[in-house]
């Protein structure tokens, strides 16, 4: 069947020469691959137990530490500030290890709930490790959030301890008395804290590094993460040490990382990238890791960049667009040429960021990859030995089965739009939404999880994303996905970023409003309103450019990333704003 004929399914193809590739991908012949994988081929790239059990933690640091990577550099940690510390696998391992004797001198019992609230520091990366090796669930959480989305965290999942700093601390405080399950709070960069709290450091200096790694069955769970939802508090995703498998595998067959690879992953790690491409993905395959720490700043990045001399790195499409907008001279200024491979996650790449890449990186261009919190890692993309169709999602991971189908779960044609839905399996899916299975089966139904996502595939099995269901805008009878319609706006040198809804309209339904953000030196005004929405007519169908146009200083984003669309909804049509906790401060 022919493709469906939209802007995003018509740029140019990437293809990439073999023989300039500087490494061979990780992952070669994905066809044959398709026919022939099986999970349990993933299941001997990590560590077992006896018995068939397993520990995440000990895939991510005991094997490293106890084998030839002992020595290697685990992180480099630069606090943005001029500080660096520099930790091997062995001293990383040595720190998660002194914490889960902590834990076990607390009394804290096998998955009783570990909560990390904490700038990415050493101490972060320590305390969440080690509550997943003692057989704890391990739970972090944004720095920037509020009481309120500490108390629904906390309180929601009975956690026991928490571990955060002296800044952080004032707005737990503001909420303690509504937490009776908390027990223990144990504050870093404090020596002499205040009666009901322990010292991080006091308890560390006579825990001993000596720590048997407590063997898990598969199916116990490992970590949680609270994502927003559109209305009601915020839900947690709870995910298995089993994930492991797959976080392992995608980090070497997506993010293609080789021995002596410099990685760098962006996302915070209190978000679902930060945790499974942040820490658990890249330390399994014994990857050095670059943290950073510090607010974003283009300068910052392109010179942590050239300084580590970095070849894979992890970002997010706000990142891209906001380094675009600084312009083509900035980067000019350092060295990039490190970098080998670069990869994109959070909302899709629109199609500019992938060929603004090839013009400033030395022809390498982003690859986008989809997945989702529930999905516990990366279940479609755009593979390294593959052809990027810029603005696609790319093709299934081998094991996985996606298809497009309608509201009855049957499997539509290629090139018809519905939902964007996975066969249930794979090692990495979560296992429950934490005392909600209501909510967890609202997921599953037609013997497919709904990823809530609407999309299409076209001839050549590459997936293109639409929108969030409930984000797809009907107008003058079309259905039209408002990622295209973004794309096509920042494609216009005055527009650095923009967000799309559907407005109710008497005669239309409903028509296209945007919300953009100017590129520096670019001043609002009508005739350039105009300019713009003959713009996106010559990219787009008559019917799918923004009738309304406001210019806005931010866009309401999640710190992952996301744009939040039913926020610019909500607050056009002064509808409830549900849940804001995980939105950038």
């Amino acid at each position: 069947m022919a493709e469906k004929d939209t802007e995003l399914m018509k740029g140019e193809i990437i293809v990439k020469d073999p023989s300039k590739l500087r490494l061979k991908p990780n992952l070669q012949d994905y066809n044959g691959l398709r026919k022939s994988f099986k999970w349990a081929d993933a299941e001997k790239m990590v560590d077992w137990f006896p018995g068939g059990k397993i520990n995440a933690a000990y895939n991510v640091l005991d094997r490293h530490a106890k084998g030839k990577n002992a020595d290697k550099l685990a992180l480099i940690y630069d606090d943005g500030a001029g500080t660096v510390k520099k930790y091997t696998f062995k001293q990383l391992n040595d720190e998660a290890n002194k914490f889960a004797n902590v834990l076990k001198k607390l009394g804290v019992k096998r998955q009783d709930r570990v909560f990390v609230f904490l700038q990415r520091t050493v101490e972060c990366y320590a305390s969440f490790l080690g509550a997943i090796k003692y057989g704890a669930i391990a739970s972090p959480m944004f720095p920037a959030f509020g009481p309120d989305a500490i108390k629904d965290r906390l309180l929601d999942s009975s956690a026991v301890v928490l571990v955060t700093d002296p800044e952080l601390k004032k707005r737990f405080y503001q909420v303690k008395n509504d937490l009776p399950d908390l027990k223990h709070l144990i504050v870093v960069g404090e020596d002499n804290p205040p009666a009901g709290e322990l010292s991080y450091s006091k308890e560390m200096a006579t825990a001993s590094k000596e720590f048997e790694t407590v063997p898990m069955d598969p199916e116990e769970f490992m970590f949680m993460l609270y994502t927003s939802g559109t209305t009601g508090k915020p839900k947690g995703v709870v995910h298995a040490h089993k994930g492991i498998v797959q976080q392992t595998l995608t980090t070497r067959w997506v993010l293609d990382v080789h021995d002596d690879d410099i990685y760098w992953c962006t996302a915070d790690i209190g978000w679902v990238t930060g945790v499974v491409y942040g820490v658990l993905g890249p330390w399994s395959n014994g990857i050095t890791q670059i943290g950073l720490g510090g607010r974003f700043d283009p300068e910052t990045w392109y010179k942590t960049i050239q300084n580590y001399k970095i070849t894979v790195w992890y970002t997010a499409p706000t990142a891209v667009r906001m380094l675009m907008a600084k312009g083509d001279e900035l980067p000019a200024k350092y060295d990039l040429s490190s970098l080998r491979a670069l990869y994109s996650v959070g909302e899709p790449l629109n199609p500019e960021g992938v060929k603004w890449a090839l013009e400033v990186f030395d022809s390498k261009p982003f690859h986008d990859t989809w997945w989702q919190t529930e999905t516990g890692s990366i279940l479609i993309t755009n593979f390294p030995e593959m052809p990027i169709k810029p603005g696609s999602m790319g093709k299934p991971l081998p094991g996985v089965e996606a298809a497009i189908v309608d509201e009855n779960g049957d499997v539509l044609p290629q090139g018809e739009e519905g939902s964007l839905v996975l066969k249930p399996g794979w090692p990495s899916m979560m296992r429950q939404i934490w005392k909600n299975p209501a909510k967890y089966n609202e997921y599953m139904r037609n013997d497919w999880y709904y990823t809530g996502d609407t999309a299409q595939i076209d001839k050549d099995g590459y997936f293109w994303y639409v929108g969030r269901a409930d984000d797809v805008i009907k107008t003058s009878g079309e259905r039209v996905g408002p990622f295209e319609v973004e794309s096509a706006l920042i494609e216009h040198p005055a527009v650095a970023e923009a967000g799309v809804i559907g407005k109710p309209d008497q005669l239309r339904g409903n028509i296209i409003k945007a919300f953009i953000v100017l590129t520096p030196g670019h001043t609002e005004s009508d005739e350039l309103k105009v300019e713009i929405q003959k713009f996106v007519k010559t990219r787009l169908a008559g019917h799918a450019y923004p009738r309304e146009i406001d210019v806005v200083k931010t866009l309401p984003k999640t710190r992952s990333g996301k744009i939040m669309r039913r926020l610019l909804r909500a607050r056009e049509l002064g509808l409830p704003i549900g849940d804001t906790s995980t939105l950038e401060d």
